[in-house]
């Protein structure tokens, strides 16, 4: 089997594992859901970490420019699963998804560029939600189901070029495409007929991100790692459909009525100009030690869109700290000291804001703190490894009538390294 043959296969099954439920955050609700991590397993599990600073052996997502550092073709995938607990003050709910993270290509250009392109998920939509009321008997009087699925990928594709030497400029385009699907059902008591509100939406828009970064030895070997991205204002265009109609049930499936409402409308997402800063000090090959912070204006949502009025979006910012360490890449005598070690933290403030008090216009933050660490574990003696990372951290809070989510997400992802491009020589 030929290397085209094999990547091939790998992007249908990168895309197969795309389409699966990836979240059961309630949050997924608002929106166009939970927005994913837009970072390599190596990255996430440094705190995120990646705009300052990369290798030749690694794809990064974090910053393009870091592409010019490529030195040999590189095409990585991977996976995560996602475990997560539910608190509302009164209750606890757990859940567990699967499904593929991303795949991307990369390669040399030349001694001073570098190329990938790839696909992962955007954002993720995967709630289903119960409410019932009772009477003073304690007999239910009404009950609602709220329930959505889907969520947005992103094809993007990237170049990164060397304007002299250790400072780095790129440019990332992408592709953003996806569908959503939210319902509502409504059931009162010794009524015959539920009661289905239902909206679809189909998105897809277009973004670019530029990207710099530069490395000065500060001291003998050690380096000083600077980088910059700034993310382009973009529109995430919106094709939207409502219906509302009567329902019964047959055996647990849903036999329609009639249709008392359907419209459809265009509308779109607007998202402001996105900068990210880092920066850190290390030793090639060895260790590294950096901060990263970002910051982005409210999302804008035209009318549609937003899933409800009770939520809102504020400025989002996120700041992560962290790094790695390497014993001796290159040793002969001991598996263990070639093996990456990394950990860090994040904190960030995600920008939705919700009102869950009735009959008041209190908003309250959505913050999102997680601790990362992970292993990069070399296969055989290439420069090919097997990535681990591992994030413990919570999302929200039980005050005020919200719900904390607390997860345990586990990440796999293979970087595999090949050099398709040699110059043949002839003796």
């Amino acid at each position: 089997m030929n290397k085209l043959t094999i990547l091939v296969l790998v992007i249908f099954t990168s895309i197969s594992g795309f389409a699966q439920k990836s979240t059961n955050s309630p949050y997924s609700f608002f929106g166009i859901g939970e927005n994913s991590q837009q970072n390599s397993v190596e990255e996430i599990s440094s705190g995120g970490l990646g705009i300052s600073t990369s290798d030749g052996f690694h794809i990064s997502f974090a910053n393009p420019a870091n592409l010019a550092n490529l030195k040999v073709t590189t095409y990585t995938l991977a996976g995560a699963s996602n475990y997560l607990t539910v608190k509302d003050g009164i209750k606890t709910e757990k859940g567990l998804t699967s499904t593929a993270s991303y795949f991307a290509l990369g390669f040399p250009i030349s001694n001073k560029m570098g190329f990938s392109f790839g696909l992962m998920p955007k954002s993720s939509v995967g709630y289903e939600l119960f409410i019932e009321n009772k009477d003073v008997n304690d007999e239910i009087t009404d009950a609602t189901l709220l329930k959505g699925n889907g969520g947005t990928n992103r094809v993007f594709t990237a170049v990164g070029y060397q304007i002299y030497k250790d400072f780095n400029v790129g440019l990332e385009a992408e592709y953003v495409f996806g569908n959503i699907e939210n319902q509502t059902i409504k059931q009162i008591k010794d009524v015959q007929l539920a009661t289905k509100y239902l909206n679809t939406n189909n998105l897809n828009g277009f973004g670019l991100k530029l990207g710099a970064n530069y490395k000065k030895k500060i001291y003998k070997e050690i380096n000083l790692y600077t980088g910059l991205t700034v993310s382009l204002e973009n529109d995430l265009n919106t094709d939207r459909k409502e219906y509302i109609y009567s329902l019964t049930y047959n055996n647990g499936n849903e036999i329609p009525r009639d249709t008392a409402y359907f419209q459809e409308t265009k509308s779109s997402l607007v998202k402001p100009v996105k900068t990210a800063i880092g920066f850190g000090v290390g030793k090639s090959d060895k260790w590294f030690a950096g901060l990263e912070y970002s910051f982005q204006d409210a999302l804008q949502f035209n009318t549609g869109v937003l899933s409800t009025t009770k939520a809102k979006y504020e400025k989002s910012s996120k700041l992560s700290v962290g790094g790695y360490y390497t014993p001796n890449y290159n040793s002969i005598s001991s598996y263990w000291e070639r093996v990456t070690y990394r950990a860090g933290m994040k904190f960030e403030q995600t920008g939705l804001m919700i009102n869950s008090t009735a009959n008041s216009n209190q908003y309250t933050g959505i913050d999102d703190f997680g601790i990362t660490f992970g292993a990069g574990l070399p296969i055989g003696n290439q420069l090919s490894n097997i990535n681990l990372g591992f994030e413990v951290g919570k999302r929200g809070k039980t005050a005020l009538g919200l719900i904390q989510e607390n997860y345990f997400n586990i990440k796999i992802s293979l970087s595999l390294n090949d050099k398709w491009f040699n110059k043949t020589k002839i003796n």
